[in-house]
This record gives C-alpha cells, sequence and structure tokens, in this order.
C-alpha cells in the first residue's frame, strides 16, 4: 500500500460506557492502574484508525484487507485525536496523535490480508455464538462520533466490531481485574451481512510477562463454515504482576 494516500481526519475522543465492564475505562480504576483519568478503549481508538483506510478503499478493505494495530500510550476521554498517514520503510501507517509527539496508537493497514492461517496449538477457551447486530454491527463508530456511513450504506459489520469481540474473549475467559488491550493482526476474510450468527473459536497460544501477565490469542470467526476474519490478539489480562 506505499503509493496510496490518504487524508487526515480528527476527532474528538469518547469514552464509551458500555466499556465501564473494564474499570481500567473509568476514572477510578484508571487511577488505580496509574492513570490520571479512564482509558478510552483501544477498540475505539482503532474504529478512528479505521476511518482512513474505509475513506481510501471502501468495501475493498472490510472485504479482504486488515493489518496490525499497536496501542502505545492511552487516549483519555475528550482527547482531541487527529488520524493521518506517513511512509515507514516503504510502508504506510496510519497513525492517532493527541498532545504529544509520538503516536497513541499505529496501525499497519493492507489490502490483502490472505488466507486465513490455521488456530497455533494452544490451549482452547470457550467458543461464543453472537448475532452480528447493534452494538456489533454496521453502526459500531457511530456512538464514538464517527458517521462515516460505508458499512451501514452496504449493511455490512463495521471492520472495529472484531477486536471488540475478541476483547470480550478477553475480558470474560482471561482478565482478572482491569486489563489492557496492547496489539492485534486482524485479517478480513469477507464481508459480513448485518444480521448474520457468527461464532468465535478462540485459542490461547502463548503467555508471558512484560508490564503483567500477558497473554495472545488466536481466534477464528465464522459464519457457517467459513471464517470471515481471523485475529492475532494480544492483552496485558492482569496489571497488578510485575516482572
Amino acid at each position: 500500500m506505499s503509493s496510496v494516500t490518504y487524508a487526515p481526519w480528527s476527532i474528538e475522543a469518547t469514552n464509551l460506557p458500555v466499556h465501564a465492564q473494564n474499570p481500567i475505562h473509568t476514572d477510578e480504576g484508571g487511577r488505580a492502574a496509574g492513570f490520571p483519568a479512564a482509558l478510552v478503549a483501544g477498540v475505539t481508538v482503532y474504529a478512528y484508525l479505521c476511518h482512513l483506510p474505509l475513506v481510501t478503499h471502501g468495501l475493498a478493505w472490510v472485504q479482504h484487507g486488515g493489518g496490525e494495530v499497536r496501542f502505545k500510550q492511552p487516549v483519555f476521554d475528550l482527547d482531541y485525536v487527529a488520524v493521518r498517514a506517513r511512509m515507514s520503510d516503504h510502508e504506510t501507517l496510519v497513525e492517532a496523535y493527541t498532545d504529544s509527539p509520538r503516536p497513541r496508537a499505529v496501525l499497519r493497514p493492507t489490502l490483502n490480508a490472505g488466507a486465513a492461517l490455521a488456530l497455533r496449538p494452544g490451549d482452547d477457551l470457550d467458543q461464543v455464538t453472537i448475532v452480528a447486530d447493534t452494538p456489533y454491527g454496521a453502526d459500531y463508530a457511530v456512538p464514538a462520533g464517527d458517521d462515516l456511513d460505508i458499512c451501514r450504506s452496504a449493511g455490512v459489520v463495521h471492520p472495529a466490531v472484531w477486536p471488540d469481540l475478541a476483547n470480550d474473549i478477553m475480558h470474560k475467559q482471561l482478565a482478572r481485574g482491569s486489563w489492557v488491550h496492547t496489539r492485534s493482526i486482524i485479517r478480513h476474510h469477507r464481508a459480513v451481512a448485518v444480521g448474520s450468527e457468527i461464532t468465535i473459536v478462540p485459542r490461547v497460544v502463548e503467555r508471558f510477562f512484560a508490564h503483567g501477565e500477558r497473554a495472545i490469542v488466536d481466534m477464528h470467526f465464522m459464519h457457517n463454515d467459513d471464517i470471515v476474519t481471523s485475529i492475532e490478539h494480544e492483552a496485558i489480562i492482569d496489571l497488578s504482576i510485575t516482572d
């Protein structure tokens, strides 16, 4: 995607009440974890990063694109977030900035995610089945302030839904107290119509310690017998442990 031009975009960050199930997204929980206030959820920041490839590539990015996102520094409620792209080592980086010269989050987008990789060896978690509709539908980014209507016009699931569902797996099956989403590699294999039934197949493939206990989970998102999205999802699942 080295020849692609992305137009910059900006928005005021919104800390959504729905994410308060993770204490770090509340003022009290954020301060308990050493931050000055509640952290805006990484999936909300990811939704902001998605704006640029969606505008540039439209449904093609939803159908067979994706990328790797890394969350480097927190974004707080009402922060002014500037999303812009730059070239680095012949690849495009889409970055989210607030008042710091360093990016808060970085997306390396791709327009060709390739075929789904097999789940790596590890420990299976419980499978979960959901219906891909509000809040996991085409309008996912609207409560966070982004009213881009590409997904809504096509009636397909917004790409930020997949890491949010992955976070739900981490929160309910792995996390102990406050936890932090740090990184994801997201591969779209086809667009998914709103209202589709999706089964999430998760497997823990690695655990290690770095600023807390971390877990890496491979996940397949299945519609009927097809893998529609696959994710490698990393989070600090226990902030109370130091290394």
